[in-house]
């Protein structure tokens, strides 16, 4: 009898550890952006997804729609918190109409170089700002990278912030690329990047302001004559999830995701540093014609965004300086 029930019992427990293998191999996740797949975003996606399935042993699946065939990215953000849309890398610009403190990475000419990008996004206030996300019921896993942006138009060369006067620049719907670009003297027109292509190529704005990598990627050259390497701002970029989808997953997987999102967009950071000099120079050669601009009046210009801005963003952009400060004097 005892034998029988040993038999029993084993087999039980071989029946609910294999339903909860079954379980945990179906899950299927979609990870969605709004860019092609020649951009960095979708080189992180990539990265990401086989690191995460070598990591699970193809317990886990993940999905790449790039195009914004899932919508824009405010519509991915909304539906990551709702739960139907899983995760994606999305701009830091949109993330921050929903954690409005995450925009003071944006504030313009803040980091001189991308080293000190990635040693304050890497740090204390860059993981405090991704557990803030939860606050919104989003998960923000790691920082990958947009870059340092730079102004593209069709109509003269922009050398000074004068140039700028008159010019209908298209900016992200976020408060701070808002206030830089009247601060700078441009008309400013906010709006999604898919309906901005759209305007570029009608010519019912005269540019934009993007990182190399956009511009190239999205054959801007064809419409945009003239590029300035302000290098305004340096945009992070997030490899960002549903926290409802996060808090889902065994927490085996869910430490697996975050240690995968730091090394994709690690990665993702090195192609684009890689890369740069290379899309700037076919650019170039597109036909493109190239100006560096007086960044000390652009900077000059921008004085009264970090007026409005200290006091809004408080102890994180204390802490920023302070940290850049000492990176600086280390040198």
């Amino acid at each position: 009898m005892r034998k029988v029930l040993f038999v029993l019992l084993t087999a039980c427990l071989l029946f609910v550890s294999s339903a909860l293998f079954a379980s945990v191999s179906e899950i299927k996740l979609r990870l969605a952006h709004v860019v092609n797949e020649k951009d960095i975003f979708h080189v992180a996606a990539v990265k990401f997804k086989e690191l995460v399935e070598e990591r699970t042993n193809g317990r886990v699946q993940i999905d790449i729609y790039p195009n914004a065939v899932l919508g824009d990215e405010r519509t991915l953000l909304e539906g990551m918190q709702l739960g139907t849309i899983d995760m994606g890398v999305i701009t830091n610009g949109p993330v921050a109409n929903f954690l409005p403190e995450i925009a003071v990475f944006e504030l313009p000419f803040l980091f001189a170089n991308a080293q000190e990008a990635y040693a304050v996004l890497d740090g204390p206030v860059g993981k405090d700002l991704l557990k803030s996300l939860e606050k919104v019921n989003l998960k923000g896993l790691a920082y990958a990278e947009r870059g340092f942006r730079n102004i593209t138009n069709s109509k003269r060369p922009v050398r000074t912030p004068a140039d700028l006067k008159g010019l209908k620049i298209r900016v992200m719907e976020n408060p701070v690329y808002i206030d830089t670009f009247k601060a700078l003297g441009a008309n400013v027109i906010p709006m999604a990047w898919t309906e901005a292509l759209t305007a570029l190529q009608q010519g019912t704005i005269d540019g934009q302001e993007n990182p190399i990598v956009v511009i190239h990627s999205f054959k801007l050259y064809e419409t945009q004559k003239y590029l300035s390497l302000t290098r305004h701002t340096y945009a992070p970029a997030l490899i960002i999830m549903s926290l409802k989808v996060f808090k889902s997953l065994p927490s085996d997987i869910q430490k697996i995701f975050e240690e995968c999102a730091q090394q994709a967009a690690e990665y993702a950071r090195k192609v684009n540093g890689e890369n740069e000099e290379r899309l700037l120079k076919e650019l170039i050669d597109f036909g493109m014609q190239v100006t560096q601009p007086d960044l000390n009046a652009f900077r000059e210009a921008v004085k009264s965004v970090y007026d409005k801005y200290s006091a809004r963003f408080g102890k994180y952009l204390k802490e920023i300086q302070k940290q850049l400060e000492e990176l600086r004097s280390n040198k």
